[in-house]
């Protein structure tokens, strides 16, 4: 309920584009200002004379330590606060409070819990991942305790079940309380004393489960042992040619590991099968523990999806006044979940991106210089990001470039979320650290705090020694153009509650601004603001880089795993029979257009069973979503500021404070969209995901 996942991507076999002209990352990311050249394509060593500050300027955090320190002040605070929400039905005046300090609550640990979170996937120093690791499990625990704490919940429910309070909340208001309402639900509250204790057992598992689960996801996988009788032919007369002296003069098995360079040659060039075979069999092959770690965290979640159900069951028995708990039938799901809220519903480049986002949305990106211990290698950078008639909006870190030991794939954290603060009493304003208390800035519509946002990506190193800038690829300008989507999102979302600010809204909605991104890539006109130098002459053949035969293989690929997703989190996950890769072997075998190659595990490298259970098929629908939102509205003039405004207003500007289905519907025109119901649903089934610029992996 008070926690929202971080968007993370870990990677399957990517393609680059047919565009193989590579970019460098300051014409992807600069502003008019020549600045971010040097910034982010020369990453050196940062020393500083003065002493550390703490990460993001923050005195409290300069050590591995003050993790520690942070998470039992947090906890200390956090429960004062319950108790007050817990005596608000004492005071008709703290009533009238209750929504406003319950996102307080999820703001006070969130911003903890996110930033543990970044830190435990991005901290070079193993004291600091640790010590991260276990501010972020304490807090966790703590915060699934609250989601199933019967007081709060009760609290909550007198608020909103008497009109004359809920006549004075305003929608963005209203709509945090369904919300929180709607969370606490799925999180059991109704359940038996017994089993809410169970369930925040099960929870708690979940998160040590899915972190053991993550980590092995991206694990290196052994060896494949390589014949040199197989490597007769190989065409490749670089590296190929040294493999074949090496296994000639060796006369041993030569042991290729899946994803480096000579596994790489291998599966382009080499001519045998054989090799190809034991190349790919050794990079989706899976450790019995490995399996046995997301086993466990499938029969985990199987088990407190029963437990849901078995709530669901009670509340089958309280209306049909029975004495045996009634079996909940296919037909019983929209009668008794979700449940209705007790209140009535109230109506509710050199440049590119830099340049890009300043036409759609008169906002720059600008260079900051960093204090001395404010991040966590040298490698990150900041970035102001100034709205032209607000002013500064927020803070982006950028961690961009590979390291050892730095997490896989590309992700957006939030470190800390916008929300409105003037209008905290006195007593919050006396509980307030400096940990919560920095970054805020007075607007029209009030005092907010500024959102602060982390990228992490694993792009290649620029030269250190022969300088020069640092060079993307094209899946890597795209994997930039859809974090930054997500970026935008957090930095514009400007709303009253943290709990409903930027990306964090509706699951199968985030990925709309991020994949839209990726669409202005298709334009000649998005293009051109890299510079004439940086493409072939046509800029029109460029602007189809997306027409990729294996394109529509990729989404029966992605429309696969969803199926999978939704098979792991079914029934049969409980079932002392369970084998995942059976699932995943009869999948492929039923439904699939590659044949299932026995010996493979792939299942245990598909990260997104963890952020995103059971709600992976959120890409392809928010993918048909993008395609029609860029031709509608952009395709034609992509850099239209008035398009670019309404868009911001009517999408970005609420996160998840409005309905997905309405904002929509608005902004395309469509009122058959509002309801977000079974009519909504078949037309964007109706929509074809054309003009495709997604890549498998990148989130």
């Amino acid at each position: 309920m008070l926690a929202r996942n971080v968007r993370l991507s870990f990677k399957r076999v990517q393609r680059v584009r047919p565009s193989s002209i590579p970019r460098t990352l300051a014409t992807a990311l600069n502003t008019n200002s020549d600045d971010l050249l040097s910034f982010f394509d020369r990453p050196h060593p940062t020393s500083w004379s003065k002493s550390p500050t703490g990460l993001f300027g923050q005195p409290s955090l300069v050590s591995p330590s003050s993790f520690h320190n942070l998470a039992l002040a947090t906890l200390i605070r956090a429960q004062l606060l319950t108790d007050r929400i817990l005596r608000a039905r004492q005071s008709p005046d703290e009533l009238l409070r209750v929504v406003k300090n319950l996102d307080r609550l999820s703001d006070m640990l969130c911003s903890v819990i996110d930033l543990a979170e970044l830190v435990r996937n991005a901290h070079p120093d193993p004291e600091w991942v640790n010590s991260a690791n276990g501010a972020y499990e304490q807090l966790c625990e703590y915060m699934n305790v609250l989601n199933t704490h019967v007081g709060l919940y009760e609290t909550l429910r007198d608020v909103l079940s008497d009109p004359s309070i809920v006549r004075t909340l305003s929608r963005g208001a209203h709509q945090t309380a369904l919300t929180f309402w709607r969370d606490f639900e799925k999180s059991g509250i109704n359940l038996p004393p017994d089993q809410r204790e169970r369930f925040v057992s099960l929870s708690s598992e979940i998160l040590v489960l899915g972190r053991q689960f993550l980590n092995e996801a991206s694990s290196s996988r052994p060896p494949a042992a390589i014949k040199p009788s197989e490597l007769h032919g190989l065409k490749d007369f670089g590296l190929g040619s040294r493999l074949q002296l090496q296994s000639r003069f060796t006369q041993r098995d030569l042991l290729i590991y899946p994803g480096s360079l000579q596994a790489q040659m291998i599966m382009r060039f080499a001519p045998g099968e054989e090799p190809r075979r034991k190349v790919y069999i050794a990079a989706n092959s899976s450790a019995p523990e490995q399996i046995e770690v997301l086993e466990a965290l499938l029969r985990t979640r199987g088990q407190l999806a029963r437990l849901a159900l078995h709530a669901l069951s009670l509340r089958k028995q309280t209306h049909l006044n029975t004495d045996i708990l009634p079996v909940i039938q296919a037909w019983d799901r929209d009668y008794y979940c979700p449940p209705e809220p007790p209140a009535p519903p109230i109506p509710l480049p050199p440049l590119t991106l830099g340049t890009l986002f300043e036409s759609l949305y008169g906002v720059t990106l600008r260079p900051v210089e960093l204090a001395p211990g404010e991040v966590w290698h040298s490698d990150v950078k900041k970035l102001e990001v100034v709205d032209e008639t607000d002013g500064l909006l927020g803070w982006i870190y950028t961690d961009l470039f590979a390291r050892r030991n730095k997490s896989s794939g590309a992700a957006h954290y939030t470190v800390r979320c916008s929300r409105r603060t003037d209008d905290d009493d006195e007593a919050a304003r006396r509980t307030l650290r400096d940990f919560e208390a920095r970054g805020r800035h007075r607007f029209p519509g009030g005092v907010f705090q500024l959102p602060v946002v982390v990228l992490l990506t694993e792009f290649s190193r620029p030269p250190t020694l022969a300088g020069g800038p640092a060079v993307l690829e094209w899946h890597e300008v795209l994997t930039l153009f859809h974090e930054m989507g997500h970026a935008m999102h957090s930095m514009i979302g400007r709303t009253e509650y943290q709990n409903v600010s930027g990306t964090r809204c509706a699951t199968d909605f985030v990925e709309l601004p991020s994949i839209l991104m990726e669409h202005f890539l298709t334009s000649p006109h998005v293009l051109a603001l890299f510079g004439a130098s940086a493409f072939a002459p046509d800029p029109d053949a460029v602007a189809n880089h997306h027409e990729d035969p294996c394109r529509n293989i990729d989404t029966y690929g992605q429309i696969l795993l969803a199926v999978l997703d939704q098979t792991y989190h079914s029934r049969a996950a409980v079932e002392p029979s369970f084998d995942s890769t059976a699932a995943l072997a009869e999948l492929h075998d039923r439904r699939g257009i590659v044949p299932y190659v026995p010996g493979t595990s792939w299942q245990t490298q598909f990260g997104h069973l963890f952020g995103y259970g059971a709600t992976y098929y959120s890409y392809l629908f928010d993918r048909a979503i993008a395609a029609r939102v860029w031709r509608q509205l952009f395709v034609h003039d992509p850099l239209n500021r008035e398009t670019g405004e309404r868009y911001k207003n009517e999408i970005l500007r609420h996160g998840g404070g409005e309905d997905p289905w309405a904002m929509l519907g608005s902004l395309l025109g469509a009122p058959e969209l509002t309801g977000g119901d079974k009519r909504a649903m078949r037309e964007v089934g109706r929509w074809r995901i054309e003009e495709e610029v997604a890549v498998p992996g990148r989130h």
